[in-house]
């Protein structure tokens, strides 16, 4: 009995031994695989941080898209930067609001912009982020250009800023400016003008829309503009909301502030040409994955060939919806040539330029992502420009609608990805 169960024991060894020397099963190998680093949302124009409207969220609306990735094992963070500024300083913004510190926007671009050096402090959210805890960013509208920009200063640093510090070496430098941080693993851009919007190549159009916006999400949540606590974040532009001041004052003043002259702020960044600059100087890096999706609520008017408000396409989205679907632009003069391409879009910005930016290595997605590329989803119709984060959504879809399944294969997506 004792050498049957002696023999048995043997073999069982044996058999253990054999399977575990075989090549992984697909189910095996692919616990192996992938990723666990963090997301960080980024809000695009206008948006804004938790709180600022009592519970309606950015990222949902009356849905918590933050709060679905967690429990699904996704670790999330929530940015919360300028709802109006340039991506140049948003992006300094956001990497101190991953890392934590004050706000240091350089000594030579403060200095050319005629704004102060340092803005807020942040405890932040995420400081072991470094090259061994990457990060994956995920922007919706301008909130990809910002995260585009916010690699670049990573990898790259500003030579303008080491070029200053060597001229003045009794003035600190920020060690972002250093560059040679390969701290993004992903990027992925949610219906980002990449190439810049018509809408904002006058100024007074997206001021407007900034404003208009607010009020709208003010009105769907109840709040009052008196007690509104939404907040520009313009402290380097000397610009606050001072002590028992309206919201309505506070607006009047950012709106009728000089700043929106300067070619550092979002107006111009978000415009034609604002962004043909942005595009020569922000490259795409070779070692980060790029993936961009983009959507259409615009249809073609069998009367004139232009392109029309769909029956899916939020009423706040209808003026821009129509002037972006009949511009054009002949004289390079005046900006980039638009034509007829540029006329399909999501309600605020042209699908052409939601891709990726133009003259930068880009396909389309077939399930292989590929590093320094931008991995292009196919165009989803009838999702307009706030479709892709939820708000406003029960005027333009079924209250059914939800962001929840995108967000999702976002974040399946990123994290399928190999270390």
């Amino acid at each position: 009995m004792k050498s049957k169960v002696t023999n048995l024991i043997l073999v069982t060894g044996l058999i253990i031994s054999f399977f575990a020397f075989l090549p992984q099963t697909k189910a095996s190998a692919a616990e192996n695989q992938g990723n666990d680093y963090p997301i960080v949302l980024v809000h695009g124009l206008g948006g804004w941080g938790e709180g600022e409207f009592l519970g309606y969220n950015y990222w949902g609306g009356l849905k918590d898209v933050p709060e679905y990735l967690e429990s699904m094992g996704h670790q999330t963070f929530v940015a919360s930067v300028s709802p109006v500024a340039s991506n140049y300083d948003r992006s300094i913004e956001l990497y101190y609001y991953i890392k934590g510190g004050t706000v240091d926007y350089g000594a030579s671009h403060a200095k050319q912009h005629g704004h102060s050096r340092y803005g807020r402090t942040y405890e932040g959210v995420y400081p072991e982020w470094d090259a061994d805890h990457p990060v994956h960013l995920v922007g919706h509208s301008m909130g990809g250009l910002t995260t585009r920009s916010l690699v670049d200063l990573l990898e790259d640093g500003s030579a303008e800023e080491r070029d200053y510090h060597q001229v003045h070496p009794n003035e600190s430098m920020s060690s972002l400016f250093e560059g040679n941080k390969s701290w993004v693993h992903s990027v992925s851009s949610i219906a980002t003008p990449h190439n810049g919007t018509t809408y904002a190549d006058d100024e007074n159009r997206i001021i407007s829309f900034v404003k208009d916006l607010i009020i709208n999400v003010a009105s769907v949540t109840g709040i009052s503009q008196e007690n509104l606590v939404y907040d520009f974040k313009l402290d380097h532009w000397g610009i606050r909301r001072e002590p028992g001041e309206s919201f309505k004052s506070y607006l009047s003043k950012v709106i009728n502030s000089k700043i929106w002259e300067s070619t550092d702020i979002s107006a111009y960044d978000l415009s034609t040409p604002g962004a043909a600059v942005l595009n020569q100087k922000v490259e795409t890096k070779s070692d980060v994955y790029y993936f961009s999706y983009t959507g259409q609520t615009s249809k073609k008017s069998i009367l004139t060939g232009q392109h029309i408000p769909s029956a899916y396409t939020h009423l706040f989205l209808h003026q821009p919806t129509s002037f972006l679907g009949k511009f054009s632009r002949t004289n390079p003069q005046d900006g980039p040539i638009i034509d007829k391409s540029w006329w399909p879009n999501d309600g605020l910005v042209s699908t052409v330029s939601s891709f990726s930016p133009f003259g930068q290595p880009a396909k389309a997605y077939n399930g292989v992502a590929e590093k320094g590329k931008w991995n292009y989803y196919p165009i989803m119709s009838n999702w307009d420009h706030i479709d892709f984060i939820g708000i406003l959504s029960l005027s333009s879809k079924t209250p059914a609608f939800n962001v929840y399944p995108l967000y999702k294969d976002i974040a399946e997506n990123v994290h399928s990805l190999d270390e």
